[in-house]
């Protein structure tokens, strides 16, 4: 490498833009207010609450206007009682008719409020689904956000590492100029910062890929140019017993599951309700004129309005046997849900102790990790001392200055994973959308 350009790379300090913190609260309200999911389970929200509305539950009458008109020419002959003979050549007869028609269901054997009662279930299973959504979206942001975050923090600690590798390299090529080393010390120190630069540059280069996948999940609406909150807060205050209690009442897996008990309890009482008569009511008020000018007719133009009004009775004594297999089928699919139900909860326990114990696992981890930090801190900066009087070489230094790179990697890495843990043991109790972010 050349020396004079090394001198510059030395000397040469980026000026970098004010960049915008994206916080963590931050990033859930955008994530909210953008992410395409949340918006098109919000869409299915809506069509489910206009199901659920009254105007779609079969309990308002139906009111039809319906009009018409015909021109009929017929050429007819005709025999009068005193034996007079008569013919029409090209007679015209014309009609024309227009009314109102009503049409209401007194009865139909319960089956309408069942049905309209499973709409409203079906609405509050929608919401249930969006929430669902919700959660599983918080759940992909901070998996990105937190990679974005210890992204930053490698990228940081690898440009430090960076600096180190240049000032070794300054004191290494003082060193040769003054015949207190050989020029091998100075190639070894250029190789080391190759090295770091590389790793520089692949970090930067995966922190803007992951910055994009980030920007993506919040719908696209930010820009490129922002840092996120490196800080992490655990909940020292989780308490298994008391969150296991909260997984088997507010999971939402299970909360789903239960609202689909119910609206097959409904599809079961809907199906019964056909065993039982219709009753509708009926109501018209028409208008009809007729006008003939055939020489036969006995009336020329003929109009009658009027009001009519009906009840009628139906009922379906025999379908064929389809009614009663409709009624089996639902009590069948009732009863393989109450079986899905049990399966859940056993699997919703284990699931919970799986992400109790990986969150304890993970957490005690990171604080080994951080005593780890401590401990490579002290191996570096004592070898760094005897590297600068000559007690350690080159490559006992870099070899320290590796297991400090790596450990701060490592702790990096685990902080984040037991945050990610931690939130999904949240979401398996039913507690992530009550978490102050």
């Amino acid at each position: 490498m050349n020396t004079k350009f090394l001198y510059i790379l030395l000397l040469f300090c980026p000026i970098l833009k004010a960049q915008e913190l994206l916080t963590p609260s931050k990033a859930v309200s955008l994530a909210l207010e953008n992410n395409y999911g949340i918006k098109v389970a919000n869409s299915n929200l809506e069509i489910a609450k206009n199901n659920a509305d009254i105007l779609n539950s079969g309990y308002l009458p139906t009111l039809t206007g319906v009009a018409g008109g015909s021109i009929n020419k017929q050429n007819s002959e005709g025999q009068l009682a005193s034996g007079e003979v008569r013919v029409a050549n090209g007679a015209e007869t014309r009609n024309y008719n227009a009314s109102v028609n009503l049409n209401y269901t007194l009865f139909d054997g319960l089956g309408r409020m069942y049905d309209y009662k499973q709409l409203k279930q079906t609405r509050d299973l929608t919401e249930l689904q969006a929430r669902e959504t919700i959660e599983n979206t918080i759940i992909q942001l901070f998996a990105v956000y937190y990679s974005v975050a210890e992204l930053e923090e490698n990228t940081n600690a690898i440009k430090e590492t960076l600096q180190i590798s240049k000032e070794r390299l300054v004191r290494a090529q003082y060193q040769f100029d003054y015949g207190q080393s050989t020029k091998l010390e100075v190639l070894n120190a250029e190789v080391d910062i190759n090295n770091d630069s590389i790793s520089v540059m692949n970090s930067n280069q995966e922190l803007i890929n992951f910055k994009r996948d980030l920007n993506l999940v919040l719908g696209n609406s930010i820009t490129e140019n922002f840092n996120v909150d490196t800080t992490i807060n655990f909940n020292q205050l989780l308490n298994k017993d008391e969150l296991f209690n909260k997984a088997k009442t507010y999971n939402n897996s299970l909360l789903q599951l239960n609202k689909s008990i119910e609206i097959n309890k409904l599809t079961v009482k809907s199906e019964t309700s056909a065993y039982l008569p219709t009753i509708g009511l009926t109501g018209s008020y028409g208008w009809n004129e007729t006008t003939n000018n055939s020489p036969l007719a006995f009336v020329l133009q003929n109009t009658n309005t009027g009001v009519s009004g009906g009840i009628n009775l139906t009922w379906n004594l025999f379908d064929g046997g389809s009614t009663i297999t409709s009624v089996k089928n639902a009590k069948i699919n009732l009863d393989i849900q109450n079986i899905q139900k049990e399966e859940l909860l056993v699997t919703l326990e284990r699931d919970f102790n799986n992400a109790w114990d990986d969150y304890q696992n993970k957490l005690n981890i990171y604080h080994l990790q951080e005593a780890n930090i401590a401990t490579s801190q002290n191996n570096f900066h004592r070898t760094q001392e005897k590297f600068k009087l000559g007690q350690a070489t080159s490559i006992e230094f870099r070899q320290a200055q590796i297991n400090l790179l790596n450990a701060e990697l490592t702790r990096n890495s685990a902080k984040y994973d037991a945050k990610i843990a931690e939130l999904q043991l949240l979401q398996l109790s039913g507690e992530i959308l009550n978490v102050n972010f």
